[in-house]
């Protein structure tokens, strides 16, 4: 497939979610960000500050993770986590879905889970980590997302049994139509994967490999 340097660059989210990052590595990550025009970076809650101290006055947005990476906080403390992430400077929330509830059917608690962090006023990607569910729960999750409102449908957190796969993409683009995206995110590392996550429909790429894969180009 034909793409351009800066189109690929501006549909990576730079992503270091790490439970040891440090602020140099956050520091680090935001340079990266600018050098490249990557569209965003992708981080904890506790690094969104630190982040928005450098990226301040850049078009590169940033990416918060909400009830990450289990996704059964309560609604209540989800919605509580995204305030305070928008307040301290992100543009967009990477929230993980509530798989225990959607494997015990309990589809409204999930549907309510999404609507009240989408209301927060962000663009919302719901993280389905689909590694852990059956094909038809995929599409229910994506159904649930996109009835909720929610910006993206994203495949993974990237700390499951496996990341994003061509035929995950592929399911969530059939099921979400052209009205809401999809990030493929998890494992992704080289270009080839890239294009081939954007063949299958995804719209964003979620990895800690961006600088590599702009070097590939």
């Amino acid at each position: 497939m034909d793409i351009d340097r800066e189109r690929l660059a501006a549909m990576i989210d730079h992503t270091q979610l790490k439970g040891n990052a440090t602020h140099d590595d956050i520091t680090a990550l935001a340079k990266e960000a600018i050098e490249h025009g990557f569209g965003a970076v992708c981080v904890n809650p506790y690094w969104v500050a630190t982040a928005r101290e450098h990226l301040d006055g850049s078009p590169t947005k940033i990416a918060c993770v909400v009830g990450f990476p289990l996704g059964q906080n309560k609604t209540e403390t989800k919605a509580e986590e995204g305030r305070i992430a928008i307040d301290d400077g992100a543009d967009e929330l990477d929230m993980v879905l509530n798989l225990a509830a959607l494997k015990s059917q309990r589809f409204g608690d999930v549907e309510d889970d999404i609507a009240r962090v989408v209301a927060l006023g962000v663009p919302v990607k719901v993280i389905i980590e689909a590694c852990d569910l059956l094909d038809e729960e995929k599409v229910m999750a994506c159904e649930l997302a996109k009835r909720a409102g929610a910006a993206y449908v994203k495949t993974s957190t990237g700390f499951g049994r496996y990341g994003a796969t061509v035929e995950d993409v592929r399911l969530m683009r059939r099921v979400v139509g052209d009205d809401v995206g999809v990030k493929a995110a998890g494992g992704i590392s080289t270009l080839e994967a890239v294009k081939d996550m954007i063949e299958a429909g995804a719209t964003r790429i979620g990895t800690s490999h961006g600088v590599r894969i702009m070097k590939e180009f």
